[in-house]
């Protein structure tokens, strides 16, 4: 939780040295995931997200009962045994795949002579934005640039990584400069690498009467608040199913991962499943481009829950399209929004020649010190 600014306690920053080399700092955000695929490392990850009054609307004296008595006494074991269905070897796909993206734009901006720190933080759970950002500050890091991995902006998903990053940033005595990415929803490179992901599929599996692009769901009423993630999520569709060819009538935008009473964004995703089949459509193929990895609302609930759905109503035939991962465009696609972002920041890799210079500059200064 945010505090006001006279309650803050700034923290001390790495010792300062003189002629010590700063540098550029990349950090990429993800949801989070829990530790284990477990009732008792759900439990603290849920708690944290669901408490976060971005993510749920509610007052908290209404909240915090209903939180800490039922949801947290019932969900975790069921949430666990829905991890437990998809985790791989290495861990939870979510925190695999954005390692491994990770790992991909470090390559690539290596290979462009470039050397900046690049780091994984998430937005609950481990390892946290702020010990990640302070991790960086002690490894020189003056100039740090955060891209949220969702495309499409909402208050719930990229605001509260602000949050958390203007909070660390407000509690550190020397903080770095910041550049935010908002969103890249409309990106060319984002929507080409969906596209191209959709037509290897097809040619892979075969292509299907309709194409479902399924997104993650909000409440309404962030809508009727100002948020912009229902129309941006629509112009991601329409914009991929155009560079697709797609007709009309041969594609559709639905959300998932509905929770709780109110209304959310229409139409519903499970809904459309069951309705599908009834109105001809035997043949469905389903993509979630509202993530660049997949996780448990990709691979569980879409891949089975809403094939057993989408089956059970009558269906014959359903596939859906893996999220980016670690696909070399998804590679090409951070690396293009870092560039984007830190246009401007020097992020060359120090020559031999630099770096002497800076040593010497470091030994006169320490010189001057001493008199």
């Amino acid at each position: 939780m945010s505090l006001p600014y006279s309650a803050r306690q700034v923290a001390d920053s790495p010792p300062f040295t003189h002629g010590s080399r700063r540098r550029v700092g990349i950090l990429l955000v993800n949801l989070g995931t829990p530790e284990a695929p477990t009732g008792s490392a759900l439990r603290p990850y849920l708690k944290e997200f669901l408490s976060d009054p971005r993510v749920v609307e509610i007052p908290k004296l209404v909240w915090w009962p209903i939180l800490n008595l039922i949801i947290l006494n019932t969900r975790p074991k069921k949430s666990a045994e829905k991890y437990a269905s998809i985790w791989m070897p290495e861990g939870s796909p979510l925190r695999v795949y954005t390692e491994r993206q990770k790992a991909m734009l470090q390559e690539r901006l290596t290979a462009l002579g470039m050397d900046p720190v690049v780091r994984v933080a998430m937005r609950y759970g481990q390892p946290t934005i702020a010990g990640t950002i302070e991790e960086m500050a002690a490894e020189g890091v003056d100039r740090l640039c955060v891209i949220p991995l969702y495309a499409q902006y909402s208050a719930a998903t990229t605001a509260t990584i602000f949050d958390r990053v203007f909070d660390t940033l407000a509690r550190m005595r020397n903080p770095p400069a910041l550049r935010l990415r908002r969103n890249f929803h409309d990106h060319p490179a984002y929507i080409a690498a969906v596209a191209d992901s959709i037509s290897a599929h097809w040619a892979q599996h075969g292509r299907g009467q309709k194409l479902l692009f399924s997104f993650h769901g909000v409440p309404k009423r962030s809508l009727m608040k100002g948020d912009p993630y229902q129309c941006e999520s629509q112009k991601t569709g329409r914009l991929v199913a155009e560079r697709l060819g797609l007709s009309a009538s041969e594609w559709e935008v639905s959300f998932q991962s509905r929770f709780g009473p109110a209304e959310w964004l229409q139409p519903y995703t499970a809904q459309r499943l069951e309705e599908l089949p009834g109105e001809g459509v035997k043949s469905l193929d389903v993509v979630c481009p509202g993530f660049i990895s997949d996780c448990l609302e990709t691979l569980e609930e879409i891949q089975m829950e809403g094939k057993e759905e989408f089956l059970a109503a009558g269906g014959e035939r359903y596939t859906v399209v893996p999220c980016l991962n670690d696909s070399p465009a998804a590679g090409d696609l951070l690396t293009q929004l870092v560039l984007e972002e830190t246009g401007g920041w020097p992020m060359a890799a120090e020559t031999a020649e630099q770096q002497a210079d800076r040593a010497r500059g470091a030994e006169r200064a320490r010189g001057m010190g001493a008199r």
